[in-house]
């Protein structure tokens, strides 16, 4: 079997409306081909990737010596930087290695689904959907942080007078095509019509469950220039041809802000993932974690990552954070997933690491990406976080569409 493309096709074709009673294979081998496991497919007609990044006046950078050994820093104390070859990117630790597309085969066809998503008529008792309190995301707080979770990896955090959102997804299907693909077992707690202002959008790579086109062209189409996209390295144009204009660009380490009057920093920062959105285009863009540095509190965004030695390098140079959000889920089998995706309890880790006074879990609950039975993200944590000495009140969820104040 040289490609999972003829199954894909295959499974395309015979989709029902709704996914989580379609058979298994095919369930299977579109949240492979659809999410951060084999090639993906988007259709476009431009020469996007070949134009100049953004440059942009603001811009802050620390550049580090390239190193490969399995530490945060190399031996002068630089901070680490993706190694980039022939035009594409690739993890400069030791532990890293690609997912391969015979594993994706490997995974599919042989290792359990035990994800048991069950009907919405349970799920509204086992995982709710709150309807946000829309009057209170208007006005940001004065004091603290507070963060609304929408699911999987959006979440709006509002401090300092600023409301940033996180790799928006509001769709119901995280796909290249809105009629196949990794569908949402929880629906969007609201839309984007009825968010509140925001300043900021922090993409962390372009994986379709991060970054999803639809909700692009309606956040644009909302707010026009006025709102900031932050983005890695090699997708600012992706977002041009859709006519999104103020986008800033980062590599790691580097800085931008929200306009040059802004005393929040936005400082782009590693993690340990890859980079996919068509059949050719594998890591040709970068993909990394957001600082969000305020004049009185902080936030960490996680994004999607497996576990390395530089989120202490993070907390040790940006922390404590105040908040972070941190991925819990689609981690299993850990065989296949280990290299791009933490388990609970190396979500702990990463929360004592990069010094958080309290944490937020994302990444589960939404799209069942992996094999991990649906609910057992949060029961894990709460494993992790005893096993690990870390108060549970510490790092803790929320129901799809629920504010919390820190």
């Amino acid at each position: 079997m040289k490609s999972l493309l003829p199954l894909y096709n295959s499974a395309v074709v015979q989709l029902n409306s709704a996914d989580y009673t379609t058979p298994k294979y095919i369930n299977r081998c579109l949240t492979v081909a659809c999410s951060a496991a084999v090639p993906h497919i988007e259709m476009t007609t431009s020469t996007a990737y070949d134009r100049l990044p953004t440059v942009d006046p603001d811009t802050t950078s620390n550049v580090a010596a390239m190193d490969n050994n399995a530490n945060g820093k190399d031996e002068a104390g630089t901070l680490p930087t993706p190694v980039f070859e022939k035009g594409r990117y690739r993890s400069p630790w030791l532990n890293w290695q690609k997912p391969s597309l015979w594993g994706a085969i490997h995974w599919t066809l042989t290792s359990p689904d035990n994800s048991r998503v069950p009907s919405p008529q349970v799920l509204d008792k086992t995982l709710p959907v709150v309807k946000p309190d829309l009057e209170l995301l208007r006005d940001p707080p004065t004091e603290g942080v507070r963060v609304t979770w929408f699911g999987h990896a959006t979440v709006l955090v509002q401090m300092d007078g600023v409301s940033v959102l996180t790799d928006p997804v509001f769709s119901e299907r995280a796909s290249p095509v809105p009629f196949a693909g990794p569908k949402r077992f929880r629906p969007a707690p609201c839309s984007v019509q009825d968010l509140p202002t925001v300043d900021a959008v922090i993409i962390s790579h372009n994986h379709f469950d991060h970054l999803d086109k639809a909700t692009v062209k309606q956040l644009n189409k909302r707010f026009g220039a006025d709102l900031r996209w932050l983005v890695p390295q090699g997708m600012a144009s992706w977002f041009w041809d859709l006519h999104v204009v103020n986008v800033a660009e980062r590599s790691w380490w580097e800085e931008s802000r929200i306009n040059n009057n802004s005393d929040v920093r936005f400082v782009f920062t590693p993690t340990q993932h890859w980079s996919k959105r068509t059949l050719t285009n594998d890591n040709m863009s970068l993909w990394g974690s957001w600082c969000v540095i305020g004049p009185r509190h902080r936030f960490f965004f996680a994004g999607d990552t497996a576990y390395c030695p530089v989120f202490k390098t993070i907390g040790e140079k940006f922390g404590p954070f105040d908040l972070a959000a941190i991925p819990i889920g689609a981690y299993e089998p850990r065989w296949f997933m280990h290299y791009q995706h933490v388990d609970p309890e190396q979500a702990v880790m990463m929360h004592r690491d990069v010094r958080a006074s309290k944490s937020v879990a994302i990444h589960w609950g939404t799209f069942a990406l992996a094999n991990e039975y649906y609910l057992e993200p949060p029961q894990k944590l709460q494993e992790a976080l005893q096993a690990q000495g870390v108060p549970a009140e510490d790092f803790f969820t929320l129901q799809h569409g629920e504010s919390r104040q820190i």
